[in-house]
């Protein structure tokens, strides 16, 4: 059997490396070499259609980069169809929201720039090639109505999309990690000119120290399975940290579903109420012990001698010889959290105290 000629990309059917092939995406029903426009099964360049295999960094003169990467990765992620669902767009428009929001995140792993004159970027790119849309279709305006359109379901599309990418890539969810930040806007921002229904941009405790601005703030949830984004929030500029962590334990749940895993976060989980909570739902966590809650009478009363030394070493130190290595000792010991009222239940948990030659 011949060997198949090295991967181009084929725009038409003249030029296709295999003409006689039918598209194979159902719907479609195009010829292998042309572009397929259902939204269904768009896109099906990576080889469900005949018409597209790639080597080269440019096709008819645009640069492709990874471009068709991006779209098949979107593809096995279902961004399109899950936007569409949960934001369905006008019968007679010509591209569906989920179509329009799946190019700037093309864009974002191609080439990265404001999402102003996205058309330019999708003349300039292979886009009409990869994703088969016009570039005079990516207007501001469009983009602007499909970010609109999806605003009020954040949280939904990317718990779905979030859910999806761990049946659909096989994602170890066992360790999961949860942490927040925070962005200090320049600008008034009354709170009249504000949409009720979105996180208000508002004075709170600033990561940067900027307590004279305005902030929102962000939370994002990783595996610990390469740190492969799972779960993403926009969160009032006022609220407390604190008050997140049993909502971002119950979305995790959800999306991993009966499988436990372990919920690693800063400080900020170390509230009785949290804790309760993620004892309830049968979540393992791990979290350091703010330093204002541990007495210095109990550090005091510790015996260095009796700690375990921890076979560890960090990458700072991995040519160093061993022994001068800063060192790690842990002792292990039980604590009782305080309790908001004296009715509620007594709750105990594990405590790890380490002890760092680095910072003795």
């Amino acid at each position: 059997m011949a060997s198949r000629r090295p991967p181009i990309l084929a725009r038409s059917q003249s030029n296709c490396p295999e003409p006689s092939w039918p598209c194979a995406s159902a719907g479609c029903g195009r010829v292998a070499g042309s572009r397929c426009r259902d939204p269904a099964t768009r896109p099906h360049w990576f080889g469900a259609c005949g018409s597209v295999w790639w080597s080269r960094d440019r096709v008819g003169g645009k640069r492709l980069g990874a471009l068709p990467v991006a779209a098949e990765f979107l593809r096995r992620l279902d961004v399109a169809g899950t936007v569409d669902r949960l934001c369905p767009g006008r019968d007679i428009a010509q591209l569906t929201h989920g179509q329009v929001i799946e190019t700037p995140a093309a864009n974002r792993l191609t080439a990265p720039a404001p999402l102003w004159r996205v058309e330019d970027w999708a003349r300039e790119w292979a886009v009409e090639e990869v994703f088969g849309i016009e570039p005079e279709l990516l207007n501001d305006d469009r983009l602007g109505r499909a970010l609109d359109a999806i605003a009020p379901h954040l949280a939904e599309l990317t718990d779905s999309i979030g859910a999806r990418a761990i049946g659909e890539f096989g994602i170890d969810v066992s360790t999961c990690h949860w942490d927040m930040t925070s962005m200090s806007l320049h600008g008034a921002y009354p709170a009249d000119d504000q949409d009720e229904e979105s996180p208000r941009i508002k004075h709170g405790h600033p990561k940067d120290r900027r307590y004279d601005l305005k902030q929102i703030q962000t939370g994002l949830a990783v595996t610990g399975d390469g740190g492969i984004p799972l779960l993403s929030r926009v969160i009032d500029g006022g609220a407390a940290e604190i008050s997140q962590i049993t909502g971002t334990m119950n979305a995790l749940r959800a999306m991993t579903g009966p499988k436990k895993f372990l919920l690693v976060a800063d400080s900020k989980l170390v509230s009785y109420h949290n804790i309760t909570a993620l004892i309830r739902a049968w979540t393992d966590f791990i979290a350091p012990v703010p330093a204002s809650t541990v007495d210095d009478a109990v550090y005091a009363a510790l015996d260095l001698e009796a700690a375990n030394l921890v076979d560890y070493a960090p990458a700072r130190d991995e040519n160093t010889p061993a022994d001068r290595r800063e060192t790690y000792r842990m002792l292990e010991d039980t604590h009782v959290l305080p309790r908001p009222r004296t009715r509620d239940p007594r709750v105990e948990v594990r405590r790890i105290l380490v002890h760092f030659t680095g910072n003795a």
